[in-house]
C-alpha cells in the first residue's frame, strides 16, 4: 500500500505495508541405538509426536528445538543438524507456517532412561524402533520424520511431501 504525504514539495511518498507473519515450529529427532526414536503422547491432542513446539518471538528454530526438548522430556540437546524444512500451507482450520526438524543424534540408553516428561503437556513417552514409531505419529510429523530419517542432506517439503524439482 502506498500512502502519500501531506503534499509538501520535495517530500517523498511514505510507504506503508505490513510484513507477513508466518508461524514456525521446531522438532527434534532423538534417536536411540538400534534405529529407535523417542516419541511423545501429548495431553492436548490425539496421536503421538516428537519433542518440539512453537518458535517464540525472537527465538531461533534451533533454540526452540532445544528449549522444547528440555521442557517436554528433560533432555538437554547440545548438537544437531537441520534435517528437514516443511512449508505448511494455511487452511481455514490452521495457520500453516514453517516446520523445522533437527536430527539431534543417537543417545545411549542411559541418557534416554533419564527422560522426565512434563505432565501438563505430555502423557507418555516411548522409545520405539522407527518402523513401530512411524504409524503412531500424525501424518505431517510422520512424513517429515520419514523424509529425514536416513537423509544425509537437508530435505525440503511442502505439506510434508517432496517437491518435484527440489532434490533430496
Amino acid at each position: 500500500m502506498l500512502s502519500m504525504s501531506d503534499g509538501n514539495p520535495g517530500e517523498l511518498p511514505e510507504l506503508t505495508f505490513a510484513l507477513p507473519t508466518i508461524p514456525a515450529s521446531a522438532g527434534a529427532l532423538i534417536r536411540g541405538r538400534k534405529g529407535r526414536l523417542l516419541i511423545l503422547k501429548p495431553t492436548y491432542k490425539g496421536g503421538w509426536t516428537i519433542p518440539g513446539g512453537v518458535v517464540e518471538i525472537g527465538e531461533s528454530p534451533w533454540d526452540a528445538c532445544r528449549r522444547e526438548t528440555r521442557e517436554e522430556c528433560g533432555l538437554d540437546v547440545t548438537t544437531g543438524r537441520l534435517a528437514c524444512v516443511d512449508f505448511r500451507r494455511p487452511r481455514p482450520d490452521r495457520p500453516g507456517g514453517m516446520r523445522f526438524l533437527f536430527d539431534c543424534g543417537v543417545f545411549d540408553d542411559e541418557v534416554l532412561n533419564t527422560v522426565v516428561i512434563q505432565p501438563v503437556e505430555i502423557a507418555e513417552s516411548r522409545i520405539l524402533p522407527i518402523d513401530a514409531a512411524l504409524p503412531l505419529l500424525s501424518g505431517p510429523v510422520r512424513r517429515r520424520v520419514r523424509a529425514a530419517w536416513k537423509a544425509k542432506r537437508v530435505r525440503y517439503l511442502e505439506d510434508g511431501r517432496p517437491v518435484p524439482g527440489i532434490g533430496p
